[in-house]
C-alpha cells in the first residue's frame, strides 16, 4: 500500500467550512487504497495574530518563548482536522512535532532537522488511522519545542515523504500550480505542467513564493516527487521531479522586490580576501546573494553583494569588520533595489540567452545595476520602481505566456557530461546523502574543473540602458556561447562586465565586442587567455552560509586568488589563474571530503 503525505496550507484550513472539506479531499485519497499522512499549518493568520501578541507583551520575546507560543497555531489545526476526518467517517490521530518525532538542532525560530523516528507514524498508519500532523515543528535534543522558520510546514510535509519512502508528497495552495512567474504582477503567466528541482530550487529563491526553497532541498536530496495542486479544485497542478520539461530554454521568471546591496571598494587583489567577507557573514549566518567579483586592476578589486533587506544592518557590521582587518575598502550600500531573474535548464545549450534578456530589458528602458549569471539563471539588480516593468519585460521576451516547441539547438555547447556521466554524477550524490550525519546536512557532491576558458573584461562603459544588450547580442551573433557574466554596480557613472567563453572563441569574441565597444567613447577591453573556473555543486549551497566560507578558506591557504564570482542554490563557481587550477580543484575535493569519499556536514 502506497504512502502519500499531503500537505494544507493556511488558508485551506482557515474556517471550518475549509476544514471539512479538506478532510474529505484526505479521506478520498485513503479510500482510493494509500496509506495518508497529512501535514497542517496554522489557520489563517493565526501566526502574525500570534507574533502581534506577543510583540504587545514585549518588544524583543525571548526565542525559545517564540516557538513555545508558534507552535501552538499548528496543534490547533491538527486537532480540528482530525475531528473532521473522524466526523466523516475515518480514523486519524494529531500528532505534535514531538509526537511525531522530528529532532531538531536547538536553533530557535529557524531550527534544521536532525532526524525524524518513522516507529510512531507506521503504528499508526498500520492501525488504519490518518495521520495528521503538525507542520512547522519539532524538538531538541533537551525537549524544547523548535519551529523551522519560513516555509516550516512544506519542509515538514517533503521530510516526512523523504522518511516514510512516500509515492508522492502532495502540497495543497491556494493557486492552480507553479506558474511562470507571479501572476498578481503578470496575468499572462501561465501554469507549468512539469518542473525540475533545479529549476524551482532558482525560482524560489529568487522570489518565487509557491514553495520555499528548503523544502525543495529535501526534494532534490532525497529524491521526492512533489506535486503542488489546488485546494479548491480537480486541477493537476504542477509535478517537481528530477527531470522537469527542456522544450523550453527558460522555464520561468521571478521577482525578488526587497533587496539591498552591499559593496567593498578598493579592497586588496590577493588571496584570502574572499574567505574573510564570507567567514564574516557566515559568523551571523547571513546568506548571501547576487555575489559579484570585479576583476582586479592596479591592485585592487571592488566586491558587491545582495542580502535581504531585513538582514542590511547585521551584514554592514559584518562588512565593515571585514574592512577593518584588511586594513583598506570602504564599505557603501544600495536601498530601493529588486531583483529580477530568469531560469530555465534549457539555458546551457543554447547561444543568445542572456542578450536576449538584456535586449528586453533595454527596450522597456530599464538600466541593470548588476548582473549574475548560473548555468541555468540569469539575475539583474534595478530600481525598484522599475521592477514590475522589468519583470513582464522578461517574461514576454521569453514569450513565456505562451507554450513552446522545443527549439533547435542552436549554437549548442559541448556538454561536460553525457548520459553515463549524469548517472555517476547522480550516484555520487545519493551516497553522500546516504551518509549524512543529520537529515539537512549540507550535500556538496562534486567539484569541477573547466580549463577550456577564457576571460573578457570590459571597463569604463556607460551606465545606461541597453550596453549589456549590445555586448552580448554581438556574442551571440558570432554563435559564441557566454558563459559565467558579472556586473558590478556603476562608479562615477561608469560599470564594468566580465564574462567567460571557451578558448577557442576568444579571438572571434573580442573581435565581436571590439566593435561593439568603438560607439563608447573611454571603454575599455582586456583578455586573459588561459584561466579555470571551479565549480563546487551541491544542495543550498546559498542558505547554508558555510559552503561558501569553508571554499575561500581552503582557496586562500592553497594561495590561489579568486578573480570571478557566482553563486546559486546548487552551484557556485569562481574564475582562478589556469596555473593554479589542478591545486585549488584538490584543496576543494579534500575541504569537502570527497578525495577521501567522506561527507563534511557545513
Amino acid at each position: 500500500m502506497a504512502i502519500v503525505v499531503q500537505k494544507f496550507g493556511g488558508t485551506s484550513v482557515a474556517t471550518a467550512a475549509k476544514i471539512l472539506a479538506a478532510a474529505g479531499r484526505i479521506i478520498a485519497t485513503k479510500q482510493a487504497g494509500n496509506q495518508v499522512v497529512v501535514v497542517v499549518s496554522a489557520r489563517g493568520h493565526k501566526t502574525d495574530e500570534l507574533i502581534d501578541l506577543a510583540r504587545e507583551i514585549t518588544d524583543s520575546p525571548p526565542a525559545r518563548e517564540m516557538d513555545m507560543l508558534l507552535a501552538t497555531g499548528e496543534q490547533e489545526s491538527v486537532a480540528l482536522l482530525a475531528m473532521a476526518v473522524q466526523k466523516l467517517g475515518e480514523q486519524a490521530i494529531s500528532m505534535t512535532g514531538a509526537q511525531i518525532g522530528i529532532v531538531t538542532d536547538s536553533t530557535h525560530t529557524k531550527a534544521r532537522i536532525r532526524s525524524i523516528s518513522t516507529a510512531s507514524m507506521r503504528k499508526a498508519l498500520e492501525a488504519g488511522k490518518i495521520i495528521i500532523a503538525a507542520g512547522f515543528q519539532g524538538i531538541d535534543t533537551d525537549f524544547n519545542i523548535t519551529t523551522l522558520g519560513r516555509g516550516g510546514s512544506d519542509t515538514t510535509a517533503v521530510a516526512l515523504a523523504a522518511v516514510l519512502k512516500a509515492a508522492v508528497c502532495e502540497i495543497y495552495t491556494d493557486v492552480e500550480g507553479v506558474f511562470t512567474t507571479d501572476p498578481r504582477l503578470v496575468p499572462e503567466a501561465r501554469k507549468i505542467p512539469r518542473i525540475s528541482y533545479d529549476d524551482l530550487l532558482e525560482l524560489a529563491s529568487l522570489g518565487a513564493g509557491v514553495m520555499h526553497s528548503r523544502s525543495i532541498e529535501f526534494a532534490k536530496k532525497y529524491r521526492v516527487p512533489v506535486l503542488v495542486r489546488p485546494a479548491y479544485s480537480d486541477g493537476e497542478g504542477t509535478l517537481i521531479a528530477p527531470d522537469g520539461n527542456d522544450e523550453n530554454v527558460v522555464t520561468g521568471a521571478a521577482l525578488a522586490k526587497t533587496e539591498t546591496r552591499v559593496s567593498l571598494w578598493d579592497i586588496p587583489d590577493r588571496p584570502g580576501v574572499m574567505s574573510l567577507i564570507f567567514t564574516k557573514m557566515a559568523e551571523r549566518r547571513i546568506p548571501i546573494d547576487m555575489v559579484v567579483q570585479n576583476v582586479g586592476a592596479r591592485g585592487v578589486a571592488n566586491v558587491s553583494f545582495t542580502v535581504e533587506q531585513d538582514e542590511l544592518a547585521e551584514t554592514l557590521t559584518a562588512a565593515e569588520e571585514a574592512v577593518q582587518v584588511l586594513g583598506a575598502g570602504k564599505v557603501q550600500h544600495g536601498t530601493n533595489l529588486s531583483k529580477v531573474s530568469v531560469v530555465g535548464s534549457g539555458m546551457p545549450t543554447h547561444t543568445g540567452v542572456a542578450a536576449q534578456m538584456f535586449s528586453a530589458l533595454a527596450n522597456a528602458g530599464v538600466n541593470i545595476g548588476m548582473i549574475t549569471t548560473s548555468d541555468i539563471k540569469i539575475s539583474v539588480l534595478v530600481d525598484r520602481n522599475q521592477a514590475a516593468d522589468a519583470l513582464r519585460a522578461v517574461h514576454v521576451g521569453f514569450d513565456l505566456h505562451r507554450e513552446q516547441p522545443a527549439l533547435p539547438p542552436v549554437g549548442m555547447a559541448q556538454p561536460d557530461d553525457d548520459d553515463e556521466s549524469d548517472k555517476a554524477r547522480e550516484e555520487r550524490a545519493r551516497d553522500v546523502v546516504s551518509r549524512l550525519a543529520n537529515m539537512e546536512d549540507i550535500v556538496v557532491s562534486e567539484v569541477e574543473l573547466d580549463r577550456n576558458q577564457s576571460l573578457v573584461t570590459l571597463r569604463s562603459l556607460p551606465d545606461v540602458p541597453g550596453v549589456a544588450a549590445a555586448v552580448f547580442a554581438a556574442n551571440a551573433s558570432a554563435g559564441i556561447m557566454v558563459d559565467m557574466i558579472v556586473q558590478n554596480v556603476s562608479q562615477s557613472g561608469h560599470s564594468h562586465i566580465s564574462f567567460t567563453v571557451p578558448r577557442e572563441a576568444l579571438d572571434k569574441s573580442v573581435a565581436a565586442t571590439s566593435e561593439v565597444l568603438a560607439k563608447w567613447t573611454g571603454a575599455e577591453l582586456s583578455h586573459e587567455r588561459d584561466i579555470a573556473k571551479l565549480s563546487v555543486l551541491g544542495i543550498g549551497l546559498r542558505t547554508h552560509t558555510g559552503v561558501g566560507e569553508k571554499m575561500f578558506k581552503a582557496l586562500a591557504e592553497a594561495a590561489i586568488n579568486v578573480k570571478m564570482i557566482t553563486t546559486s542554490e546548487v552551484r557556485i563557481s569562481t574564475v582562478v589563474d589556469l596555473a593554479g587550477g589542478q591545486k585549488a580543484l584538490e584543496c576543494l575535493m579534500a575541504t569537502f571530503g570527497l578525495a577521501t569519499n567522506a561527507p563534511q556536514p557545513v
